[in-house]
Parts: C-alpha cells; structure tokens; sequence
C-alpha cells in the first residue's frame, strides 16, 4: 500500500536541507541538497512506521501543515 506524507524542507544558511513528517513527530532528517533531504526522510518514514507497526500502534493520518508569518518588534 502506497502512503504519502508532508514534509517540510528548511533551507539552511550553511547550505543544505533540514526536513521533517509533522504527522510523524521527531521524525527529521538532513541533506545536503534537496535531493538527498527527501531521500532521506524517505528512509526516515519507513523506519518510523516499522517502529509504530512493532508497537501496534496506529499509523496517523496526515493532514497538510499550515505556514503563516508572524511579526515581531525587536
């Protein structure tokens, strides 16, 4: 069975990708280019949902993360 989940790509300033599953909490990973990123949170994903199916938990429902920007004054 075929599952798709949202992940978030945060570029970083020393070059790179930070990523991570908001449905599948501290689930994260990196890479060097984007490519790489979602290849491995790939592998993250799959891993964190062998971990849930060995503890008989539920595999959560995934649901598009929202973005908004929020301003400050410093």
């Amino acid at each position: 069975m075929s599952r798709s989940f949202h992940v978030i790509l945060s570029p970083q300033p020393d070059g790179g990708f930070f990523v991570e599953c908001p449905a599948l909490p501290g689930c994260y990973t990196q890479g060097d280019t984007r490519e790489d990123a979602l290849a491995n949170i790939r592998e993250a994903i799959l891993l964190a949902l062998d971990d849930l199916k060995e503890l008989g938990q539920p595999i959560p429902e995934t649901s598009p993360p929202l973005l908004a920007e929020v301003s400050v004054d410093q």
